[in-house]
């Protein structure tokens, strides 16, 4: 069970661990079918029962016609859910920065289609990616629309994901001079993946700000999990395309991770994920079955020692590989 971490600045309760479900709903990527939905609801309910109570999710989740299948399905197993923890839930969701979103009326009007699907107030309304590389004149309307959503109570609080610092900082003061806070920033973190949160200082700015920092994809999409060697099989898809230009170059790095999960008793991604906690931020893997979720939560209840957590951290500087960077993440 986690231990809710309340932030000072946000009516949330924030768990030390959470639940991405970009793969609910998402056939391309992760090859979602409407035949998994069964065992997509016992993932949420272990998770929620294990105090695992954030769920992230965003509003272009899922393929084609199933935009928005994360967010029915996470509404409807919300309501469907009777056990323990029920009342710390919190269902966040990201409005994507659409081209044709230029206002704060449309983007409270998708929050509204949000709050329709979820069935609920968005428990923390976020924008899904900044849009300082191609448009940077949008992101004061489109922070204006999720304020507005909170003075609606459409939404309870607001975060933001990938932001750099510097659009982070002309973000705080928009939010400082309408008298609002920024609960959360999420951007990817993982032993794969430390910038912008190490190059940058985003993390230090964060705790400056009283920010909670929340790291998506601390996985690596997978390839920390051990669950993959460079003679494959690998994943299907534009994964697949991934792991194989990766993996032979991230094996010293994986043989860390896997040294220290095997001394622990613990797996790889349990490792990886409990580096991420020891980092102060809130990790959101992705799961698709049960037996993922319950190696996710796993990772919870212990920490690697400071000596473990210093062979990671150079072993991952050292790493000839690195995850692609989120094209949207602005300095």
């Amino acid at each position: 069970m986690t231990t809710p971490a309340t932030d000072s600045q946000s009516p949330l309760a924030l768990p030390e661990m959470g639940c991405g479900t970009w793969a609910w709903g998402n056939r391309l990527l992760w090859g979602y079918d409407p035949a998994m939905d069964g065992e997509l609801q016992r993932v949420f309910d272990h998770c929620l029962s294990h105090g695992v109570t954030l769920f992230d999710s965003g509003d272009s989740y899922g393929t084609g016609r199933l935009n928005g299948r994360s967010e029915v399905l996470l509404g409807q197993f919300a309501k469907s859910y009777q056990g323990p923890n029920r009342d710390q839930l919190c269902l966040a969701t990201k409005l994507a920065a659409y081209p044709w979103r230029l206002t704060p009326g449309s983007v409270v009007k998708a929050g509204k289609a949000s709050v329709q699907r979820l069935g609920r107030p968005i428990d923390l309304a976020q924008m899904h990616w900044s849009t300082a590389n191609y448009a940077p004149w949008q992101e004061g309307p489109f922070l204006n629309g999720l304020m507005d959503l909170v003075e609606q109570g459409q939404a309870r609080a607001i975060g933001l994901s990938n932001f750099g610092p510097k659009r982070l900082k002309l973000a705080h003061q928009r939010f400082q001079e309408r008298g609002r806070l920024i609960a959360t920033l999420q951007v990817q973190y993982s032993l794969l993946s430390t910038y912008p949160v190490v190059e940058l200082g985003l993390k230090d700015l964060c705790d400056e700000l009283g920010i909670r920092l929340i790291a998506y994809s601390p996985l690596a999409l997978g390839l920390l999990t051990g669950k993959y060697s460079v003679k494959g099989p690998y994943p299907a898809g534009v994964r697949g395309l991934l792991f194989r230009q990766l993996l032979p170059k991230i094996q010293p790095l994986l043989e860390v991770v896997g040294a220290i999960a095997a001394h622990r008793q613990k797996t790889s991604a349990q490792v990886a994920l409990n580096w991420c906690l020891c980092k102060g931020t809130i990790p959101i893997p992705g799961a698709k079955t049960l037996a993922q979720a319950e190696q996710n939560t796993a990772a919870l209840g212990w920490r690697l020692d400071a000596g473990e957590v210093e062979e990671l951290d150079r072993a991952a500087k050292g790493s000839k590989g690195q995850m692609v960077q989120n094209n949207f993440q602005s300095r």
